[in-house]
């Protein structure tokens, strides 16, 4: 497995490319908005001739998919999104003005990721649903290879926001401790945002999960609360 990292847009959102030992490969959450971003994609992908299976979005806020359409165009492809993400891409368009993106161009799904498992190639990926950080959020576990595509549920040492519309930040911890953690520590995760992490590292050392209860005190009213964004 390869897995070929771009930072674009003003986010600085991880688009990737994962390609197996034959050239045939998925490009998940494309950022790509401005035209050089784009230029640098395709030149990528036409350098190695690199043959497209599909793009892939682990969920639909706007610094994910800024490069789908320009995608499923150029090279004929399918767009795959969460079940419980449709809401989410179609919104982009009413709101990506106010992100400053002006020149947005909307795409709709293909598909839905449906199935327990994302194959391509020689490549398989157990499809696990993380919501929290967005309602559909998914991620892409590869057993064989220790591989995690993690969108934005985790990042190094820190976690998705939850104060998006259909964010919940209960329900993105639960996501992190039950489809995250319960991995081997070895596991390699590729993040939405930022450098790539372990499992263990995170486990050890990322402080959103590491919130202990506050004993009760003598008065109720007065209590620390514990959250990020």
């Amino acid at each position: 497995m390869n897995i070929k990292t771009f930072v674009f847009n003003p986010f600085y959102e991880n688009t990737y490319i994962i390609s197996d030992s034959e050239g045939r490969a998925i490009i998940v959450d494309p950022g790509c908005y401005e035209n050089y971003e784009k230029e640098v994609l395709s030149g990528y992908i036409d350098d190695l001739k690199l043959e497209l299976q599909g793009i892939y979005n682990t969920h639909c806020h706007i610094d994910h998919v800024l490069g789908n359409s320009f995608l499923k165009e150029k090279y004929n492809l399918d767009l795959y999104i969460p079940p419980g993400e449709s809401q989410m891409l179609t919104a982009v368009e009413a709101y990506a003005n106010q992100w400053g993106i002006d020149h947005y161009v909307p795409c709709k799904e293909d598909h839905h990721i449906s199935s327990e498992t994302l194959s391509f190639g020689n490549l398989s990926f157990q499809v696990l649903n993380a919501p929290g950080h967005s309602p559909g959020h998914q991620i892409f576990y590869s057993s064989e290879h220790r591989i995690l595509i993690g969108g934005d549920v985790i990042f190094k040492e820190s976690i998705g926001r939850t104060d998006l519309p259909g964010g919940d930040h209960q329900q993105l911890l639960s996501s992190i401790r039950t489809q995250i953690f319960t991995l081997p520590e070895e596991t390699t995760i590729y993040p939405g945002h930022g450098p790539v992490t372990t499992v263990g590292h995170e486990i050890a050392h990322n402080p959103f999960l590491k919130i202990q209860l506050i004993p009760a005190t003598s008065n109720p009213s007065k209590s620390t609360q514990h959250h990020r964004n």
